[in-house]
C-alpha cells in the first residue's frame, strides 16, 4: 500500500501543478467558450499537415537512436525503434521523464537491448538535444535581439526577482553539503575494493558502466554525419510542426519565420518543465512570446493552447496505437543481433 500511495503522489503532484497553472494563471481571464469557438473555425488541413511533419521528426529521432545502438551490436528494425520512441512520448504524458526509461524497456522486450545500455544512448541523445537547443536559442536571440532581450529581462525580473534575497544560511548549507559529498566520494574511492564486494553495489556499478558504454557509443559510430544530419532534421521537423499550426486559426496575425523560431524555443523550454507534456509552462512561455509580435494575450494563449492540444492529441493517439502494437510483439519475434560484451562482462572476465 505504501508503494501505491507513493506512485499516486508522483502522478498527482505534476498534474495538480499543471491544473493550478492553467486554471488560476493562464486561463484566469480567458473565456473557454470563445476559445472552443475559435478551435471549431480552424482549418484542420494545417493540423494534418503539421502532424505528418511531427511524425517524420519522431521517425528521424528513432533512426538517430538506432545509430547510437549500432556500435553496441544492436540493430533493431526501424519499425520497432519508432514504436519505442512513440511509447516513450506517450509515457511522458503520464509522468514527466518516464518516457526515457519506458522506451528502453520496450526495446528490451522486443529486441533484448539491455536497459542500462539503452538508457546510456538516450542520455547521449538528450545531451545532443541540449546542444542543439542552446545553438538555436543563441541563433534566435541574435536574430531577434531587440525583442527577446527585453522579454527575458522583464520575465525573469517579474518571476524570479526574489532570488537575490537568498540568505547567507542557504549558501552555508550549500558549502557544507558540497564538502560532505566530496568527503564521501574520497572515502568511497579509497575503499572501492571493499565496496565492490557488496552485491548490490556491484550491480549498481555494472548498471552505470553499461550506461557509460551507451553514452560514449557516439565515438564508435560509423555514420557520424548521418547522426548530425538527423539531429538537424529532428529540430527542423519540430519547427515546421509548430509553425504550420499558426496558419490554422482564423484571423491569425502574420508571424514570420523568426516568430516561428521563437515559438519553437519558448515551447521547448516549456516542455522541459517537470509537468506532464509541459502543461502550463508551455502555454505561459509561448503566449508571452507571441505578445512580442503584436498578438494580444488572449490570442497568444489561444494559439499556444491550440498547438499544445494538437501535438498532445497526436502523441496520445499515435503513442497509444504503438503501445497496443507492442503488446503483440513477444520474445519469439526477436530479430537476431550481434551482441558485444558489456563493460560488466569484461570486468567479470578480467577478475
Amino acid at each position: 500500500m505504501k508503494f501505491r500511495l507513493i506512485d499516486i503522489i508522483k502522478y498527482a503532484i505534476p498534474l495538480v501543478v499543471a491544473f493550478l497553472l492553467l486554471r488560476f494563471y493562464v486561463f484566469k481571464e480567458l473565456s473557454l467558450a470563445d476559445m472552443i469557438a475559435t478551435f471549431r473555425q480552424a482549418n484542420y488541413s494545417w493540423v494534418i499537415f503539421s502532424g505528418i511533419v511531427l511524425l517524420f521528426a519522431h521517425w528521424s529521432r528513432a533512426y538517430r537512436w538506432r545509430l547510437l545502438l549500432e556500435p553496441l551490436g544492436y540493430k533493431p528494425s526501424m519499425s520497432r525503434m519508432f514504436l519505442a520512441v512513440m511509447i516513450g512520448y506517450f509515457a511522458n504524458l503520464l509522468l514527466p521523464r518516464m518516457g526515457e526509461v519506458s522506451r528502453c524497456g520496450v526495446l528490451n522486450k522486443m529486441n533484448k537491448v539491455p536497459i542500462n545500455a539503452g538508457i546510456g544512448t538516450v542520455v547521449a541523445e538528450r545531451l545532443f538535444d541540449v546542444v542543439m537547443l542552446l545553438l538555436l536559442l543563441c541563433l534566435n536571440f541574435l536574430l531577434e535581439f531587440n525583442r527577446l532581450s527585453d522579454f527575458f529581462i522583464q520575465f525573469f525580473t517579474d518571476k524570479f526577482g526574489s532570488f537575490s534575497q537568498i540568505s547567507s544560511t542557504f549558501y552555508l548549507i550549500l558549502i557544507v553539503g558540497a564538502l560532505f559529498v566530496a568527503g564521501m566520494g574520497f572515502w568511497a574511492y579509497k575503499n572501492q575494493e571493499k565496496l565492490w564486494k557488496i552485491a548490490i553495489l556491484a550491480k549498481i556499478r555494472d548498471f552505470f558502466l553499461g550506461m557509460w558504454e551507451g553514452l560514449v557509443s557516439v565515438r564508435k559510430m560509423q555514420n557520424k554525419w548521418g547522426f548530425i544530419a538527423h539531429s538537424f532534421l529532428i529540430w527542423i521537423g519540430y519547427y515546421f510542426a509548430a509553425y504550420l499550426l499558426t496558419f490554422a486559426l482564423p484571423d491569425s496575425k502574420p508571424l514570420g519565420w523568426m516568430g516561428g523560431l521563437t515559438i519553437l524555443m519558448m515551447g521547448s523550454l516549456g516542455m522541459a518543465a517537470p509537468v506532464q507534456g509541459g502543461t502550463g509552462p508551455y502555454h505561459l512561455l509561448v503566449s508571452s512570446a507571441l505578445m512580442l509580435y503584436g498578438w494580444s494575450q488572449e490570442e497568444g494563449i489561444i494559439l499556444a493552447t491550440f498547438i499544445w492540444a494538437s501535438q498532445t492529441l497526436l502523441t496520445i493517439v499515435a503513442g497509444g496505437i504503438c503501445f497496443v502494437v507492442s503488446l503483440f510483439i513477444n520474445s519469439t519475434d526477436i530479430e537476431p543481433v550481434e551482441v558485444k560484451d558489456t563493460p560488466s562482462q569484461n570486468y567479470n572476465s578480467a577478475t
